[in-house]
């Protein structure tokens, strides 16, 4: 082999020896096992799962297979999660995985017997067709070809089981039309309808691959990879989170056979960090952190910015109740970050890089040490990286969990040891940030998103999403949903087909009411809006923002002013105290609000409430009571008819105020079955078999577990006052 001159060079000469090394470990593996083993994996039991199938493993000398360890699948709610793929089949997604569970799969699947499926993961097993179809695309017409599919999968009786879509723009228009059938990620090129029905008939129908029309993994750009199961791979398109679920995140090697570094290699053979800046500018990558900056004005800015000395910062101080989006991306993918960071670095001139994390993110803390360490000594980070003269290092630092660090002057100001508290703008950290000198701080799903830019294009990433917000964006789907988890979707799509297409719906046939989105920042939004789209621009126009990407469902069991309270009390604790307007504000605004939520609220209180809002919001010092308000003031706009009920008849229809309810028994409905009675934490239901039951309210903490146990409706739900009287 040629001795490698240029950074490219080294890098495909790097990739070349990681995937040798990958050949020469699975050559004779016929099984891969792979463990979810983020921090929501191993919170719900993946440690034992993975031990447990260690040692059988060991115990049966079982030298064909492989025992893989990855990041955060996505299916939170399904977890500890496990993902069988065998040589010749489909790999198939179990949910719910104990130790005992984990043993049964794998002998069922060692023995070739049908999987368990009362255990499979929502639509795995079966196939999901994506084929290119780029709105801009000069090269081809894909119609013949899902024409093709079309018919071939109602021939052989698959129409209601194959779920066939378009998907955006792959990148590579040499390959197209492009196939990719999941799971597996097959990448095909179709010249010819003929071909498309191939596919069906051999790959399908009976499970071999069509081998001659497979393009070469190098061909394909790795970002194709959905997840495997179709029901929640449907609408989603994952570009930041690509690898999270699919490699080892502790293995250098993975992350090179994925790629990892190659955007940043071809940057550096250029040799022309404007043109890295330019690429991020015209791609239309916004800021992912919940400002939506335009993420190479930014670069500009910091690289036009007087001074020699230039720094960049990777803000991971995720602190919004509910949101998980970066812990997962660093513990699934840590050297996309760090990618990310040295493009970035060199866009903008600077050498010296760091990561402001979390010390309650001890995995992610550990993955990106190692990460660091294994970068640095593959020459892939620090001094002269692939031998180009660029030199970048990159250092952690740990904060303490204060949610206005993730403000960029009060993380500035945590890193240089003092107190992390914010300052007036101008001068922006672009102008005048660490230790006085020009810094630029992203967050993580925004690095994510830069290596994947500079390697396809900024034409690719702008064909994603819509006309302001381009790309995707990548949520923490939490709450009443029924899938709960990360997903990765387009910008553009409406709430209602995230909630209910991506995330199943609403748990236990409950009534939607509202999706919180934004975190703290952000604000909830009804039913009425549900198709309001994702972008940036849209959800402003609604009375919220996007926000870092959490987004928690709310039924009709949730109460719209506990909810504003919540988030109000979390701000509230969360204030740095250094200007009047947050600190003491946010404290009169609680106040008010749980008066209201004790039953001892007035219409004053609800008008000085709305006055409170919106001068915190415009005399704040920074961010954090700036946006302090939204949730109250959303909540306010949106569910006015909640604060009147509160005030004006002193009762909360959602039971969760308890101040403001009480439960009875009905006694016409009463058939005296005593299943309240046993609900009732506190033993305050008295009555004999067969006979009409009696609440003490006395006694009664007012926990709704006998309105909610009674199947005959005999148990009513109303206002304390109302309810007192009539005893």
């Amino acid at each position: 082999m040629a001795e490698a001159t240029t950074p490219l060079e080294r890098l495909i000469q790097l990739r070349a020896e990681a995937e040798g090394r990958r050949q020469a470990a699975t050559a004779d593996v016929r099984m891969q096992i792979s463990v979810g083993m983020a921090t929501c994996g191993i919170s719900a039991g993946a440690e034992a799962v993975w031990a447990a199938l260690r040692e059988e493993i060991e115990r049966r000398g079982l030298t064909g297979v492989e025992l893989k360890r990855v990041g955060c699948i996505g299916q939170c709610h399904v977890e500890p999660l496990v993902e069988i793929m065998k040589r010749g089949s489909m790999p198939f997604l179990y949910g719910g995985v104990t130790p005992k569970i984990a043993l049964d799969i794998l002998h069922r699947h060692l023995n070739d017997q049908p999987p368990l499926e009362s255990h499979l993961v929502d639509g795995a097993g079966k196939y999901y067709l994506e084929v290119c179809g780029g709105p801009n695309c000069p090269r081809t017409d894909n119609r013949p070809i899902l024409q093709a599919l079309q018919a071939a999968l109602q021939a052989h009786g698959l129409a209601g089981t194959v779920q066939l879509s378009e998907m955006g723009c792959p990148g590579k228009c040499q390959l197209s039309p492009t196939l990719i059938v999941h799971p597996g990620d097959y990448v095909y090129s179709l010249p010819t309808p003929q071909d498309a029905e191939r596919v069906v008939e051999q790959h399908l129908v009976n499970g071999k691959p069509v081998e001659e029309l497979l393009t070469s993994t190098d061909s394909v750009p790795p970002f194709v990879h959905t997840q495997n199961v179709p029901q929640v791979a449907l609408r989603q398109l994952r570009i930041a989170s690509r690898n999270c679920g699919v490699i080892d995140p502790e293995s250098l090697d993975d992350a090179l056979v994925t790629w990892a570094y190659q955007a940043l290699a071809g940057a550096l053979t250029a040799g022309q960090p404007e043109t890295v800046m330019q690429t991020v500018i015209d791609s239309g990558l916004r800021g992912r952190g919940g400002g939506g900056y335009p993420s190479g004005v930014k670069w500009r800015d910091t690289r036009t910015a007087a001074g020699e000395t230039k720094y960049l910062i990777c803000n991971a101080d995720e602190g919004d109740p509910g949101a998980f989006m970066d812990r997962n991306l660093l513990e699934g993918d840590p050297h996309t970050v760090l990618e990310g960071m040295a493009l970035a670095g060199y866009a903008i001139g600077a050498q010296q890089g760091f990561v402001y994390i979390r010390a309650e993110y001890p995995l992610g803390v550990s993955r990106l040490t190692k990460a660091i360490a294994d970068a640095k000594a593959l020459g892939l980070l620090g001094e002269n990286i692939l031998g180009s003269g660029f030199n970048f290092n990159i250092e952690l630092r740990l904060g303490a969990g204060a949610f206005v660090c993730g403000e960029e002057t009060a993380l500035i100001h945590s890193i240089e040891g003092e107190r992390g508290m914010p300052s007036p703008r101008p001068p922006y950290p672009s102008t005048s940030g660490l230790w006085g000198c020009p810094t630029c701080i992203n967050n993580v799903e925004t690095l994510a998103n830069v290596p994947p830019v500079v390697l396809h294009g900024a034409n690719w990433y702008a064909s994603i999403g819509t006309a302001k917000s381009k790309g995707t964006k990548v949520f923490a789907l939490a709450g009443k949903v029924k899938r709960t988890g990360l997903v990765e979707v387009p910008m553009g799509i409406t709430l209602r087909e995230t909630i209910f297409n991506v995330g199943g719906g609403m748990r236990e046939k409950k009534a939607f009411k509202a999706v919180q989105i934004g975190g703290p920042s952000g604000g909830c939004l009804p039913e009425a809006l549900l198709d309001t789209q994702v972008d940036y621009d849209s959800l402003v126009g609604a009375g919220v923002i996007m926000g870092s990407g959490g987004m928690i469902v709310l039924d009709e069991d949730d109460c719209m002013v506990d909810v504003a309270r919540f988030f109000l009390q979390f701000t509230q604790d969360e204030s740095c105290g250094k200007c009047t307007p947050c600190r003491e504000g946010t404290k009169r605004m609680l106040e008010i609000l749980t008066r209201i939520t004790q039953g001892e609220g007035t219409m004053e209180d609800l008008e000085l409430l709305g006055r409170l809002g919106h001068t915190i919001g415009r005399a704040s010092l920074c961010g954090l009571g700036q946006t302090a308000p939204n949730p109250v003031l959303s909540t306010m706009r949106h569910f006015h008819e909640e604060y009147l009920q509160h005030i004006e008849q002193h009762f909360c229809k959602a039971g969760v105020c308890r101040a403001l309810v009480c439960y009875q028994v009905i006694p016409a409905n009463c058939v005296g079955c005593g299943t309240c009675r046993r609900a009732c934490p506190v033993a305050c239901i008295a009555g004999e078999p067969r006979q009409v039951h009696l609440i003490d309210q006395s006694k009664c903490i007012k926990c709704g577990a006998c309105f909610r146990a009674c199947r005959f409706k005999a148990v009513e739900r109303g206002a304390a006052e109302q309810i007192r009287n009539d005893y």
